[in-house]
């Protein structure tokens, strides 16, 4: 039986390490985030419920978006082991060009509203390491000023075809002036889906002062703050709008827009055309022979169509189909590196990034945006570790399960 005793101090001293108070409490806050998931618990607490809503929720039941998880989250990973992963490299090529890692910052509307750093914030970031942004039409800062915030950063513009094409000709032209490489084209929304959240929190843009967002304002008095002292919350293409967001595409949008628009759309840009929100292997073929240079497997991050494919399922066969002729993309359910990973498996060129740095965003800032890409970025290399992997490239479909 062991006696005890008092320690010694030498046997004490090394076990106290004490740790530098940070000041900075975005720091602090950011500091506790080991995960998307802590990401997303901390934005919930720092904004307002109809903004956390708007960029949490889905459409409907929200079954497509748990459906995308779900899927994610039965993969089955096959390790190969006794490998020398000793020097990860997370590098692709899309369209034509380095990115330092797997993925892209998708476009998200509305981005100030979140934090009122918005695009300019996720440009920089892309910027500083590596990774196209694609502004959306929907935008909070105009096509130039994000250009401005990010001039060496890798620019992708996403478009809505609206029901005035001049306009629509309009924001393609000014992008392609701008330096923006890359043209991304959503097909999936040619009426608003039915964003439940946002109709019970009586969402609009920009937020209305009612009882209820003064109430809650009370609870996130520096989102508000944030809000009122800074440039007006407007969208960067439209000129005014005070109604709901389902409202806005709803008399913007244009429902008639069909495959041979793309003539035309290829015809106006001269760089590479993304079409984004295909859900079917027919649909992948006929925007391939219409010049497409990439296609995205899209389901609108669940906002759109409840119920849609789920994005995963479809990726082998369109890639098998389409692969040698164009890049493939996927988003939806994306909430870690292994995600990412289990989709480059599976024949993805690489991911679209939306919900995962938006929660970084609202959660700090542009410090929050940078975050979430060392979260993500540090899953992606572990996981390609641990499956016996030094390379994107060296990712096959036997290394990945789907379990049913």
């Amino acid at each position: 039986m062991s006696e005890r005793r008092l320690p010694r101090w030498s046997e004490f001293a090394p076990l106290l390490r004490p740790q530098v108070p940070k000041l900075n409490p975005t720091e602090r806050r950011l500091d506790r985030a080991h995960t998307i998931g802590d990401l997303r618990t901390i934005a919930r607490k720092r904004t307002p419920r109809a903004v956390f809503d708007y960029t949490d929720g889905a459409a409907e039941g929200e079954v497509s978006l748990l459906r995308a998880r779900r899927l994610f989250r039965d993969i089955q990973f096959n390790p190969r082991v006794l490998r020398d992963v000793s020097s990860p490299n997370t590098a692709v090529d899309i369209l034509g060009a380095p990115s330092s890692l797997p993925f892209t910052f998708a476009p998200t509307g509305f981005t100030r509203m979140m934090n009122h750093e918005g695009e300019r914030a996720v440009v920089r970031v892309a910027e500083r390491i590596g990774i196209p942004y694609a502004l959306s039409t929907m935008g909070t800062t105009s096509i130039e000023d994000v250009a401005t915030a990010g001039p060496d950063a890798r620019k992708w513009f996403q478009l809505y075809v609206w029901k005035d094409r001049e306009a629509s000709e309009n924001l393609v032209r000014r992008a392609w002036d701008a330096g923006y490489e890359a043209l991304v084209l959503t097909v999936d929304v040619p009426v608003a889906g039915a964003r439940l959240r946002d109709v019970r929190n009586g969402m609009s843009i920009p937020p209305a002062l009612t009882p209820r967002t003064v109430l809650d304002g009370a609870m996130h008095p520096a989102w508000w703050i944030n809000l009122l002292t800074t440039e007006p919350l407007t969208f960067a293409s439209v000129r005014h709008w005070d109604g709901t967001v389902a409202e806005l595409l709803n008399k913007m949008f244009d429902p008639t827009v069909t495959i041979e628009d793309l003539r035309w759309l290829r015809d106006l840009w001269p760089g590479k055309l993304v079409i984004k929100g295909i859900q079917s292997l027919p649909d992948a073929l006929d925007v391939v022979e219409h010049g497409a240079d990439a296609v995205v497997l899209s389901n609108h991050g669940g906002r759109q169509l409840d119920r849609a494919p789920t994005p995963l399922e479809l990726l082998p066969t369109v890639v098998g189909a389409v692969g040698e002729r164009t890049e493939v993309y996927l988003d939806t359910g994306i909430t870690s590196g292994a995600d990412i990973v289990a989709a480059l498996a599976l024949g993805a060129r690489a991911c679209m990034v939306g919900r995962a740095y938006l929660y970084g965003l609202m959660a700090g800032g542009e410090r929050g945006v940078a975050k979430s890409v060392d979260i993500l970025r540090a899953e992606i290399t572990r996981t390609m570790q641990l499956l016996g992997v030094n390379s994107v490239a060296e990712l096959t479909p036997d290394h990945v399960t789907i379990r049913r």
